[in-house]
């Protein structure tokens, strides 16, 4: 019997986590794999709650963690985090031997996964590439990313063309859509009464679901975003507010103190949640009047239930947009109006178009893939030239 294959899926957060589960749930069921969980950044911070517990919890017992010493939100601490992180991946590595190791996004700790394994030969699978985000410095991350991956696995046609267009191999790059939509039919509906009850709050029925991070490209427009996001939402007399936490990316105190202040004078509509976790946080989605902020949830998974997005500012420029995204710029008329238009029942996109990220399926074509692909056709990387080729419009060959 031949060797089982060894695969290491990195996760950073409570939010890349709940995009990797259905993968996770079937690289661990396949018989033929050997599954190595490795958790690490905001995971292990207990002022992001500790969420390191919940991957645990969901049957997945962690191989490695990698503690970058995120103790505060400036900038050094960042890149200094970063090098942490390329040191604790370079020792856990070499350990756990995998065959491929399994990435996805564009966050600090995940290009600092990237920097190790590429520097110990070790083959690299990257999801979600291909996309533009111009308003945060992760647009940059995941391009390099790209280039140090052999495998990709991008969410549309438009981002598959993209890291084609970086040199790599056509062959290898799959258009499986975004893997957050599985979890549109996996996770358990609930009645409004039920979320409200197991989160332990009240207030009107009626609510908005709120996630605000730092625009780290742009970092002098945050004070701005959350001004106007909050000065807006003290406007709203009749809904409820569950915020989600915030990223650990450089600035983000002063937007959770702004946000924590907000709460604190309205305990009995208003509600911080360091992490719903993934089922609370579907069917909150399911069940809010819109989405606000500037997640990229409100881009990719709103729109996959019908719920519309109202997006603050830059953070998400160049992302594919769907039409029940409202794009408000950092003014407080502006996003109240918005709102508004949604309440009232004024807004009504037009009927839409294919939906931009797919309809569900990405978790069983990326763990398929990873199960069965020829790795030598992959590894070691080979650049192609698009001089070479008619793959893509308005190249010759």
């Amino acid at each position: 019997m031949s060797a089982r294959r060894r695969i290491a899926v990195v996760t950073g957060s409570r939010a890349d986590y709940g995009l990797l589960r259905g993968i996770l749930t079937r690289l661990k069921a396949a018989d033929d794999l050997a599954l190595s969980v490795i958790a690490c950044g905001m995971h292990l911070v207990p002022r992001f709650g500790e969420t390191w517990r919940a991957i645990e919890a969901d049957g997945f017992p962690i191989a490695a963690k990698i503690d970058l010493a995120l103790d505060d939100d400036r900038a050094e601490t960042i890149a200094r985090g970063t090098g942490i992180g390329v040191t604790g991946f370079a020792e856990a590595l070499p350990k756990l031997a995998p065959d491929i190791l399994v990435v996805l996004g564009d966050r600090y700790e995940v290009l600092a996964a990237a920097v190790a394994a590429t520097l110990l030969n070790i083959p690299i699978a990257h999801i979600h590439g291909g996309e533009i985000t111009a308003g945060a410095f992760d647009d940059a991350i995941r391009h390099a990313i790209t280039k140090m991956a052999c495998l990709h696995f991008v969410a549309a046609e438009p981002y598959r063309q993209r890291v084609i267009q970086m040199g790599e191999q056509p062959d290898l790059v799959f258009n499986v859509g975004a893997p957050g939509l599985d979890l549109a039919d996996s996770a358990a509906p609930l009645t409004r009464a039920e979320l409200f009850a197991g989160l332990g709050i009240a207030g009107p029925e009626r609510f908005l679901l709120v996630t605000l991070h730092p625009t780290t490209a742009q970092p002098e427009a945050d004070a701005a975003n959350v001004a106007a996001l909050l000065g807006a939402l003290a406007e709203v007399e009749d809904r409820s507010f569950i915020f989600t936490g915030v990223n650990a990316d450089p600035g983000y105190r002063a937007i959770d103190d702004a946000i924590r202040a907000f709460v604190a004078v309205r305990g009995d509509r208003a509600h911080l949640f360091t992490s719903l976790g993934s089922e609370r946080y579907w069917a909150a989605l399911r069940l809010a009047d819109a989405v606000v902020g500037n997640s990229s949830s409100g881009i990719l998974e709103a729109p996959a239930v019908g719920v519309p997005t109202i997006n603050i500012g830059d953070r998400q420029k160049g992302r594919l947009r769907a039409a029940s995204i409202i794009d408000c710029p950092a003014d407080s008329a502006t996003i109240l109006a918005s709102l508004m238009r949604i309440f009232e029942g004024r807004f009504r996109p037009d009927p839409e178009p294919p939906p931009p990220y797919g309809r569900g399926g990405a978790s069983e074509a990326i763990a398929g893939t990873l199960r069965k692909i020829d790795l030598t056709r992959a590894f070691p990387k080979h650049f192609h030239d698009l001089a070479a080729t008619s793959e893509l419009p308005g190249t010759t060959g």
